[in-house]
């Protein structure tokens, strides 16, 4: 008999002996902590959901009808509604694992050259709001392109752009601020996004109605449009999103670009919420930006988060921030409790994406 053969008879006597079960993996129990650990993993939003519930129902008991009232509620609303916005263009960028230090100067340049065009150049106030969303998408795909063509890193490219624009916005301007009565008179337009109108007590106004679309539109398209699944896929590993098939230079660039228009957009909501332009305004809004999105759960790392937790980042803010006032708190209580949520949000965080590992 051959080798060969006598192999074959072994392999089959040893085939013949061993156990007809189907191999299996160990199923490891997570346990209630695991458990938990893993549902906040697959919905990342939950966690400043639970803190905004909280944050109402414990101001509403301290303070009662004068803070849990739909005026005051839909108050807290016209109060982030800027933020909001902003945040929802924050939220595209670091999803894609990146940050944008400029969406509030691109913000307040885009509302500067509305307000420009149409009282210093005399054109009509439509076309220089188009005009001023174009410039804001213009600087967004700069943003974009040098991200994903030129590989240099997002924190200092949008940092030299904030800088760039901050700059632009004043040289240009004059520093010149167009007074809310001009624009009332010659372009109402212009004050469109703080147009009021109230609801069973409520007060909305169309900033508001803008940013719970917006971020409700954005975050039907991150969960179930391709385009979303490749923003999230480049945000978790653009190599591997590459060789997947994903075109990583047009996923960034349309982030990019989609988050400069975005901030444009805010820059119109801006005139509408203080009534005038002014080039000074909304300075902080990249800051405030950061924040929301911070603490709604989106994570710093990329490729994991839901835009709506950047509106609920908002809103807790806006509600610490007017409850606090009601209760007569100094100011600095608000930034110290904000800088505690923000520190336990990315601790949450790096724990829940253990789940991952």
């Amino acid at each position: 008999m051959s080798d060969t053969s006598r192999r074959s008879d072994d392999f089959e006597a040893a085939a013949k002996g061993s156990p007809e079960q189907i191999a299996e993996f160990d199923d490891h129990h997570r346990g209630f902590v695991g458990t938990v650990q893993h549902f906040l993993h697959v919905n990342p939003s939950l966690v400043p959901l639970i803190v905004l519930v909280a944050a109402i129902v414990i101001f509403g008991a301290l303070l009662g009808s004068k803070f849990f009232s739909p005026f005051a509620l839909t108050l807290i609303l016209q109060q982030v509604q800027i933020v909001g916005i902003v945040a929802a263009a924050q939220s595209l960028v670091i999803l894609t694992a990146g940050i944008d230090l400029s969406v509030g100067a691109i913000m307040v340049m885009s509302s500067v050259v509305m307000g420009q065009f149409t009282f210093r150049y005399g054109l009509p106030p439509t076309v220089a709001i188009v005009c001023g969303l174009f410039v804001g998408t213009a600087i967004g795909a700069v943003n974009g392109y040098l991200v994903s063509r030129i590989k240099l890193p997002p924190f200092i490219v949008t940092l030299g752009m904030w800088q760039i624009v901050l700059a632009a916005n004043f040289l240009y301007s004059q520093n010149e601020t167009i007074r809310s009565q001009e624009i009332e008179e010659n372009a109402a337009i212009l004050q469109l996004f703080g147009a009021k109108f109230n609801v069973g007590g409520a007060v909305f106004t169309v900033g508001v109605i803008f940013m719970l679309v917006l971020i409700l539109g954005l975050s039907y398209a991150l969960r179930h449009t391709a385009w979303g699944r490749h923003v999230y896929a480049v945000g978790d590993d653009p190599e591997a999103a590459e060789l997947s098939g994903v075109n990583v230079h047009r996923t960034l660039m349309s982030v990019y670009m989609l988050s400069g228009l975005i901030c444009a957009f805010a820059g119109w909501a801006l005139i509408g919420r203080i009534g005038s332009v002014s080039p000074t305004s909304g300075q902080l809004a990249n800051i405030e930006s950061i924040t929301a999105v911070v603490i709604g759960g989106i994570s710093l790392f990329g490729g994991r988060g839901s835009i709506l937790g950047s509106l609920f980042g908002a809103l807790i803010v806006g509600v610490f921030t007017l409850g606090l006032r009601l209760l007569g708190a100094d100011a600095q209580w608000t930034f110290l409790l904000i800088g505690i949520l923000i520190i336990a949000a990315v601790a949450v965080d790096q724990w829940i994406r253990k789940v991952a590992g």
